[in-house]
């Protein structure tokens, strides 16, 4: 599980110095990433999760998931992007078992059917285990998300052994609104979840072919992994590692890569727009999440606050509203994104 983010779209209750993997952002009193946990149970015993992470956050994981072995929770000493955090994890879990079938999950998404999700993951961890092949989970789109990734697929032929899953054609960056209208008017694009299945042996394979630099790191490093002097010597070369995502550095080019495309009720949750999308509404269309909450006059409103304050609005239409930490956000809906300018992101 990567939780090494930083970001504040959720601000104030997200901040650098608290990112939104490790708060409650649903008022459903489990973080993201005890959600993430959570939602593998039945497919990975506790002592088989790893979670990769800053060192910055490293007491709080632990807070957080107290079940988790101390060693299974790996501290990246600056950012890099996803490929050098799956790499990392990658060799470290190879150290172990050459043979591991793995899922590599962002830790602050959310999941709002589970038994879905896991049927999904279990189909995909069936086919990667007689194979060398990299699955990525493609979500069906609902609208011409300009924030999220695409995968193309070639729905032409399904794979023999797992006719859910099909080969991907290509990974298409964020769009603009016109480009994300034209991918949805089409049934084979997907949002690109960044949930990959694959065995540790072609992950460790492909990143050899397709990402020499990286490798040579973490392969330079396979007598330490497990040993008091591993944090050091990450310390030292992580560093050396190129910022570059797993998309960029794999998936766009090698040639086992195929895709799952599934509907479990998913969203990265990037903005509060999104959140709002995703919980449900009163009859006025306004989502709250506190005990005291009080609307009046409101229409299509997101409310977040702390249960330590009385919060009563009146004639607000279309506004976010969030309070954490004596700072208060009010702003429109559709003004959200212009507003991060201010508090950065």
């Amino acid at each position: 599980m990567m939780a090494g983010g930083i970001g504040s779209r959720f601000w104030p209750m997200s901040t650098a110095e608290r990112p939104k993997q490790f708060i409650d952002i649903l008022g459903c009193g489990h973080t993201l990433l005890q959600l993430t946990v959570d939602r593998f149970r039945g497919i990975c015993p506790a002592e088989n999760v790893w979670v990769v992470t800053s060192a910055a956050y490293a007491q709080t994981v632990r807070q957080q998931l107290p079940d988790l072995p101390a060693s299974n929770i790996l501290l990246e000493p600056c950012r890099r992007n996803t490929a050098p955090c799956i790499a990392y994890v990658s060799w470290r879990i190879k150290s172990l078992n050459p043979r591991a079938n793995i899922v590599v999950t962002p830790s602050d998404h959310v999941v709002l059917d589970t038994t879905e999700f896991r049927r999904v993951i279990a189909s995909a961890l069936r086919f990667t285990a007689e194979s060398d092949s990299i699955v990525t989970l493609g979500i069906k789109p609902s609208r011409p998300e300009t924030g999220y990734g695409y995968i193309q697929a070639d729905l032409s032929t399904p794979c023999a052994r797992n006719r859910e899953i099909y080969r991907v054609d290509s990974f298409r960056e964020k769009p603009d609104l016109a480009t994300a209208q034209r991918y949805i008017s089409h049934s084979n694009y997907f949002w690109n979840s960044g949930i990959f299945i694959f065995r540790v042996s072609t992950i460790v394979n492909a990143l050899r072919v397709y990402a020499t630099e990286i490798s040579q790191i973490f392969e330079g490093l396979q007598n330490i992994y497990g040993t008091d002097a591993e944090q050091d010597a990450i310390d030292e070369h992580f560093p050396l590692c190129p910022n570059i995502s797993i998309d960029y550095a794999v998936m766009e080019n090698a040639d086992e890569i195929y895709v799952f495309p599934a509907d479990f009720g998913w969203s990265d949750l990037g903005t509060w727009g999104s959140l709002y999308e995703r919980m449900s509404a009163d009859a006025k269309g306004n989502v709250c999440i506190g005990e005291r909450i009080e609307l009046y006059d409101c229409h299509d409103c997101i409310i977040h606050t702390s249960d330590e304050h009385r919060v009563i609005l009146q004639g607000l239409d279309g506004y976010v509203v969030a309070e954490k930490d004596n700072s208060l956000l009010i702003c429109r809906r559709s003004e959200e994104q212009r507003i991060r300018q201010f508090v950065g992101d």
